[in-house]
């Protein structure tokens, strides 16, 4: 298995001896002056990033539903995107080409108006990006969104995989994140199996957390726990085939990165 741990759990230094790949969590790099490109602040990271020897995946930026520390400048509904919006989404694909990312997962769009129009308008942005990103050599991955928060699109196996499909471009495929998708199935272990069996076919990217299978008043459930602090049972991801890309840890310290991996390769024997 290759695991992989987003940037905002720690430094490059402290990530390099813990896993193989790193995501580039882009709205929290602070690369951004407001909505522009800082090129300076990109070139000291990439300096640094390709000193270590480590595979990489990236994260666009997208809407924040729920309060935090996420740049207000940065937030991006995929279902509603205006020029700038989608010149940030491009330059989410350069950064990754730049650095040598296999992978650049984007959030799916909200429900502004009827849930249709905004699944259609989703759809051709994708498109749009699609086409982008095949210039650019960089695979999409659209990742699987909760349904504890209601407005949120591609919360359901089969609605995320007709996304993929609608878009039909070998440069979308499909990101499980089995946090989000616990949340969707209630803590339902037999049905996160079959959720994870129906998307097995697109994916190219999964993320790991843990979670409650609920919503807990903060978050909407989403909690990122450590694997093994919550319920999820990681054994469902047997049902991924045969996967061969990235288990990527979205925690939020170093610290709990050992031992999400141990608890997540038992969870295969």
């Amino acid at each position: 298995m290759k695991f992989g741990a987003s940037t905002f759990a720690g430094s490059l230094s402290d990530l390099n001896v813990l896993v193989d790949s790193i995501e580039l969590y882009i709205p929290k790099m602070n690369l951004y002056s407001g909505r522009v490109l800082q090129k300076d602040r990109l070139n000291l990271f990439l300096d640094e990033f390709f000193s270590y020897d480590l595979l990489c995946t990236a994260h666009a930026p997208y809407f924040p539903d729920f309060s935090g520390e996420y740049p207000p400048d940065l937030s991006v509904d995929m279902s509603d995107l205006n020029g700038a919006d989608l010149r940030l989404l491009t330059e989410a694909i350069d950064i990754t080409a730049l650095a040598g990312g296999d992978v650049l997962v984007l959030h799916p769009g909200r429900i502004t108006d009827a849930p249709k129009k905004s699944f259609w308008r989703m759809v051709h942005n994708l498109r749009l990006l699609a086409k982008y990103a095949e210039d650019a050599g960089v695979l999409l991955g659209l990742e699987n969104k909760e349904k504890t928060d209601p407005l949120n699109l591609c919360c359901d196996a089969e609605e995320l995989m007709s996304a993929v499909k609608a878009v039909d471009s070998e440069y979308l495929g499909a990101v499980l994140d089995i946090g989000h998708a616990n949340l969707t199935c209630g803590g339902d272990q037999k049905k996160l199996a079959e959720f994870v069996k129906t998307v097995s076919p697109d994916v190219v990217h999964v993320h790991v957390h843990d979670n409650h299978g609920r919503n807990t008043g903060q978050y909407n459930g989403d909690e990122h726990l450590c694997p093994g602090q919550g319920i999820i049972d990681y054994s469902v991801l047997k049902n991924l085939g045969r996967f061969d890309g990235i288990f990527n840890f979205e925690l939020f310290s170093t610290d709990e990165i050992p031992l999400g991996k141990e608890y997540v390769s038992k969870a295969f024997i």
